[in-house]
Formats: structure tokens, C-alpha cells, sequence
């Protein structure tokens, strides 16, 4: 059975080849993770001299997936994906930077802003996919002017960027200590970290797909684009209420959700939306 990367995440970038590269910070070191599309393997290189142990990828089985039969069309699409691959964020501040780029603004116009604010502010490195960069620390966020963040696009988010980078500078050695849930009770104390933000930066960080906003934008666009048959509904709240009535625990729900974020990854980056290769 084949395997399939996800690469929802904005930072992935491809190589010439057209291989996923990702530059990753773990353990305060920079790794680039480069995905190997005929072997099937993520591999890391470490792009410091003082390292530690690698990055970890979550593998996912398909047969994780739950089985409502009224879910027929949208389950057929998602089992061609196999196995999925994800590289489970290392970085929290990472996932909440990332979390924050991505309010108010579709998938497409997060990719462009996160990138120009990275590149813009970010530790670089040369890759195969060019030179990319890290999440700006706390530190450089607090130090970015207004004309600083409206310059790569981020007005909108300076806000929400500079008290996270406030409140992750006091609590974000305690914050990498919580379990999933407790972490999103912690965020959302942040100004301007909302529910939302909270579980999608903390499903990024942990791997759990299971506390993802199941009614999110991505969701439910990439569900109604792999089974347009299935009339589903538009709304956010109904949605979610179907979501979890398909997969009612957590192995299920965390599968379903990955699954479908990772066939529109793929479709997003022009690979037809069951496999990677």
C-alpha cells in the first residue's frame, strides 16, 4: 500500500523534482526535511552543527478511517491515499505563528503571507527549494514595526502575533508540558487566540487531528471537492455535527480529518487528489 505525504502545512516548498522540502526547528536546532517521493520516506538533514535527536513523523493508516456507509464517496477517494505521512510540528511557536497567518484569509492567501513573513524575518537557509526560513522568534515579532508587518502583508495580524510572542516569551516552556486540551484552555487566554486558532495550532503541534476545527474552511471544501455527490453541508456548525456523527471517537475523527486535509494538500499542489506520485 502506497504513502502519501501531507503537506498542508504552508512551509512545505518542492525542489526542482518536485519533492516536498520543509525546514522544521526542533530542540532549537534546523532541520530540512525532504520527502523522497519514489521510496516513499521522509528524510532529514540537519542544517546545524549542534543537533539532537530528529524531528518525528506520524504514520496513519486508512484503515483508521471510519465506515458510515452514507460517507461511501468521500471514503473511496480517501483510502487510495494509503498511509499518510505527517511531520509532526516541532516547533509550538511554530504552530501558533502559523495558526495566526491563517485567520480571516483562505488557504491560498495564508501560503503567500506566511512565506513573506518568514522570508522577510525568519533564520534562512539554502535548500533544494531555494533559501527558506524558520518562524520569526518572539523576540524579532515584538521588535517588527507596523509598517514592518504591513510590508509582507501581516497588518492584520501584528496584533495577534506580538501578544502571542509576549505571552509565549512568559509561558511557552510551561505550554510545551500541557496535553492537548489543556494547552488549547492556555491559548485561548491569549488576545486574539481564539478557539479556532487554538485547536488548529495545537492539532499541528501534537499530530491529534482529533482536536482540529472539524468545520473548518479546508475541511469542508476539500470533503465537498473529493465527493461533490454527497451534498454536504455548507455551514459550519451542521458540518461538524455530521463530521463527528461519521466518526464519533477519536481514532476515527483524527483519521477522517487528516485524510481529507491530506487529499486536499495533494490536489492543492497538483497531484490529483489520491496520490502523491
Amino acid at each position: 500500500m502506497s504513502t502519501t505525504v501531507i503537506t498542508e502545512h504552508p512551509a512545505w516548498y518542492e525542489t526542482p523534482d518536485g519533492e516536498p522540502v520543509r525546514v522544521v526547528e526542533h530542540q532549537g536546532a534546523a532541520w530540512l526535511a525532504h520527502w523522497e517521493r519514489d521510496r516513499e520516506h521522509l528524510l532529514f538533514h540537519p542544517l546545524d552543527p549542534d543537533v539532537g535527536e530528529q524531528p518525528s513523523v506520524a504514520y496513519t493508516s486508512s484503515i483508521d478511517l471510519p465506515t458510515p456507509s452514507e460517507a461511501t464517496p468521500l471514503l473511496d477517494e480517501l483510502v487510495c491515499l494509503g498511509t499518510v505521512a505527517r511531520l509532526t510540528n516541532p516547533s509550538l511557536w511554530d504552530a501558533v505563528t502559523t495558526a495566526l497567518l491563517r485567520q480571516v484569509v483562505t488557504a491560498a492567501q495564508a501560503r503567500k503571507r506566511h512565506r513573506a513573513f518568514y522570508t522577510a524575518y525568519g533564520r534562512s537557509f539554502v535548500t533544494p527549494a531555494g533559501r527558506l526560513a524558520l518562524a520569526p522568534s518572539p523576540e524579532t515579532v515584538l521588535d517588527i514595526s507596523d509598517d514592518g508587518f504591513a510590508a509582507v502583508g501581516a497588518k492584520f495580524n501584528r496584533t495577534a502575533l506580538r501578544a502571542a510572542a509576549e505571552a509565549y516569551l512568559d509561558r511557552g516552556e510551561h505550554w510545551t508540558t500541557l496535553d492537548a486540551e489543556c494547552l488549547i484552555k492556555e491559548l485561548v487566554e491569549v488576545p486574539r487566540i481564539g478557539p479556532w486558532t487554538a485547536a488548529a495550532a495545537v492539532a499541528d503541534y501534537t499530530g491529534d487531528f482529533s482536536i482540529y476545527p472539524h468545520g473548518d474552511l479546508a475541511v469542508r471544501t476539500w470533503a465537498d471537492k473529493a465527493a461533490p455527490g454527497l451534498a454536504l453541508p455548507r455551514a459550519e456548525a451542521p458540518f461538524e455535527a455530521l463530521w463527528h456523527r461519521w466518526a464519533p471517537d477519536r481514532t476515527h475523527l483524527h483519521a477522517l480529518t487528516l485524510f481529507t486535509l491530506t487529499w486536499g494538500s495533494n490536489d492543492l499542489n497538483g497531484h490529483g487528489g489520491t496520490r502523491n506520485h
